[in-house]
């Protein structure tokens, strides 16, 4: 299917080819019938995504302090490649469609295919000829409106919610700065709403139409702004502003208090520059407020991703009955988007029609929209690039399920520099990355459709780096297909979940091998580090810091569903470096929360099958300038430390010998990845051991569990593996 992206180290548009996306859990898929190019909104993205790097820096020094704080942690090259591989990620264009409903997701069941739908959300209401988009981010269109009409509505809530954040009332008398798209649709609510309404822009012809549409009175010239508002107002002046201009100046805010009566409100819909003069608003007492999208549910993760519904008694008007409100008024006749249509462009054609929204082309433009012909097949598998090496007899055919961030900047490379590897196929749930990983490091297909690569004959590998509750699922499906499956941390989520894992593994005689990217163990510097532990033959102690930093409350990693938490998330690969280092299993663990502060900081005590021991502080509250790992290894005579993966120092008999990486943080992603291909290649022991991984997960579980009950409890992975197989009868475990 089509679809229109931008690259966001150039700011070009592309109308792609890519995989038509599925229908995901609690998400409707559609078919677009036409989408609306936000003027404002994209076209602001448009000119940072054009800017060069210089220029990204200055409009965004968050960033760049996060950069600068990165080089530090990790090097030049490490934060070099981080950023280049953030800015490859091409930028899924528009949240503002409508269409037709196509298929359904597991969990909805009031609506279903054939019904017309409006859709909103950026990276969900794409510009593409079908879409996957979460319930609640759907309203059912009433008859009467039109796709073209019902794309208007994600920017019609922006409106509505605009206007219940200054509190405009029946009679009131409202002036609207900014006169463009959201302008318009602004001031036909307010009428709608009983409001006298006053208009101001700097456009005469924009003046114009919001007189047609229904404007008391409307300027276009600054000086006379407040005296308008005054004349409506017998004298007084308004009783809120609401601002849907987008401007860096502040002096439309200030103009605001200007036309304002007394304790009036003044809302910023708009993008404006907020440097108010305190004499203005004192004086009057104003309320000043910024309303955020398009109500009441909008960057809720719960909300959005998971449909969990505010209940209508506490929250009248969230973001989707704002959006079938505004549905309704065009029903009634009350709101007429028509006349605010000034271009139609086809899909094909939409390079087009952004010239037009960013100035390039001078010609004026209000709403402009996009349509669809759909005349293609709308495949969830498509063709790599001509350049894609075919499957190899005798080699490692790869199928990577999961193309995000991570798989991209940092697995992807990995393999492309294993020797005796081919990319055969590559699934995304977002089409548009998918075909962007197929062409970046030339996979033969992409796919939307997981199961393309799980029943793929010429794939013999499958690499999983989708989101943690997905993993046991897809798992599962690879092992049970005969595929060999490299797995990103954790394995899963869940004690049940692990179980299911060893029953498919163990179903098969001589069957696939199964690794989990614990990477840690395979880092240069803990190689070497094990290398001068070989010569203690007693328990060590271990004491690992991890400055992990916070992390936003709403991220997927503490959603139990989706990430199962940080423990679960993270924890596993300290546990998985200690069991590396001992040579042992852990038999006890006693873990602690920090308590009375709102993060994630863990004290955790592991005691070994072999004495050993390893201390744990997973901590959350701390800053990120500051380093993130720091292992100390204590036995023999001797001590260890290595500092964030970039230096390690070893001390016996008085001899020190010191290890630096000034430029590149090494944590083994290469290695494991080229250790367990050699492994399926030669058909020799894998290079991390099921029962470690089993002990691994276990004990992270544990670990859950310890933090919860405030106990000490024991990890016994040997008796799970057996009890698993035997309430299978799977077998037992080999030796």
């Amino acid at each position: 299917m089509k679809q229109l992206l931008r690259d966001a180290r150039s700011g070009q548009i592309e109308v792609a080819e890519v995989p038509a996306p599925r229908a995901l859990p609690g998400c409707i898929l559609v078919r677009v019938e036409a989408s609306l190019v936000s003027a404002g909104t994209e076209r602001a993205a448009a000119e940072f995504a054009s800017k060069n790097l210089l220029a990204k820096a200055k409009a965004r020094p968050d960033l760049v302090r996060e950069v600068l704080n990165k080089v530090r942690r990790n090097g030049l090259f490490s934060a070099v490649q981080a950023v280049r591989s953030r800015l490859d990620q091409p930028l899924a264009l528009g949240y503002s469609s409508a269409g037709t409903v196509i298929g359904i997701g597991e969990g909805v069941s009031d609506i279903g295919p054939g019904e017309r739908v409006a859709c909103a959300g950026a990276g969900h209401a794409v510009h593409a000829e079908q879409a996957c988009i979460p319930r609640l981010l759907v309203a059912k269109m009433p008859q009467g409106v039109s796709f073209e009409a019902a794309a208007f509505t994600t920017l019609g809530a922006v409106a509505m919610h605009g206007i219940r954040t200054a509190e405009a009332k029946l009679g009131d008398v409202v002036a609207v700065i900014g006169l463009g798209l959201l302008g318009q649709l602004t001031v036909q609510l307010l009428k709608a709403a009983g409001c006298r309404v006053i208009g101001l822009d700097l456009r005469e012809e924009r003046v114009a139409l919001a007189q047609e549409c229904g404007a008391d009175a409307s300027t276009w010239s600054h000086t006379s702004f407040p005296d308008l508002c005054r004349q409506y107002s017998n004298g007084a002046g308004v009783d809120c502003v609401v601002i849907t201009a987008e401007t860096s100046s502040s002096d439309l805010v200030n103009l605001a208090a200007e036309g304002a009566r007394d304790r009036a409100i003044v809302a910023a819909v708009g993008t404006v520059g907020m440097n108010i003069e305190r004499k203005r608003y004192y004086e009057k007492e104003l309320d000043f407020r910024v309303s955020r999208a398009y109500g009441p549910g909008r960057y809720d993760t719960a909300y959005e991703q998971q449909g969990r519904d505010y209940p209508i008694g506490y929250v009248r008007w969230t973001e989707n009955r704002n959006m079938e409100a505004f549905l309704q008024l065009m029903a009634e006749k009350k709101v007429q988007v028509e006349p605010l249509i000034t271009h139609r462009f086809p899909i094909e054609a939409a390079g087009a029609a952004y010239e037009i929204v960013s100035g390039k082309r001078r010609e004026p433009s209000l709403g402009v929209l996009l349509t669809y012909s759909h005349r293609v097949n709308d495949s969830a598998v498509l063709p790599g690039p001509a350049r894609a090496f075919p499957a190899l007899p005798g080699a490692i055919n790869i199928g990577l399920i999961g193309a995000g961030s991570f798989a991209t900047g940092t697995l992807l490379p990995a393999l492309k520099r294993i020797k005796g590897t081919s990319l055969r196929g590559v699934c995304t749930a977002s089409g548009a990355h998918a075909r962007h990983a197929a062409d970046k490091f030339g996979f033969r297909y992409c796919t939307s459709d997981e199961k393309q690569i799980v029943n793929d004959p010429d794939c013999n590998l499958v690499v999983i780096a989708t989101r943690h509750h997905l993993h046991c699922r897809q798992v599962v499906a690879a092992l049970t297909a005969g595929k060999h499956v490299f797995c990103e941390k954790p394995l899963c989520t869940r004690e049940e979940d692990l179980a299911e894992i060893i029953q498919s593994l163990y179903a098969r005689d001589g069957g696939p091998q199964l690794m989990v990217g614990f990477n840690r163990r395979f880092a240069p510097m803990v190689v070497r580090l094990k290398e001068f532990l070989t010569e203690i033959h007693e328990p060590l102690v271990m004491n690992y810091r991890v400055n992990a930093g916070p992390l936003p409350r709403d991220h997927w990693v503490n959603d139990p569903a989706q990430g199962g938490g940080r423990i679960v998330g993270e924890m596993c690969h300290f546990v998985d470096l200690a069991i590396f280092l001992s040579e042992s299993l852990p038999v006890e663990v006693h873990a602690r929360r920090l308590n009375g502060i709102d993060c994630d900081s863990f004290n955790v005590f592991l005691r070994m099958a072999n004495g050993s021991q390893a201390n744990i502080m997973y901590l959350g509250n701390g800053d990120r300038a500051f380093s993130k790992e720091r292992l100390e290894v204590f036995g023999g005579g001797a001590s260890a430390v290595l500092e964030d993966f970039r230096r390690l120092e070893l001390v016996r008999h008085g001899h020190k010998e010191v290890a630096r990486s000034r430029l590149r943080q090494d944590k083994g992603h290469v290695g494991e990845l080229q250790a367990f291909v050699e492994s399926i290649g030669k058909g020799i022991e894998s290079p991390m051991t099921f029962q470690e991984i089993v002990a691994t997960m276990l004990t992270t579980f544990r670990i859950r569990d310890s933090v919860t009950i405030n106990e000490s409890m024991e990890v016994d992975a040997e008796g799970f593996l057996n009890s698993v197989l035997q309430s299978s009868s799977a077998g037992s475990v080999p030796a």
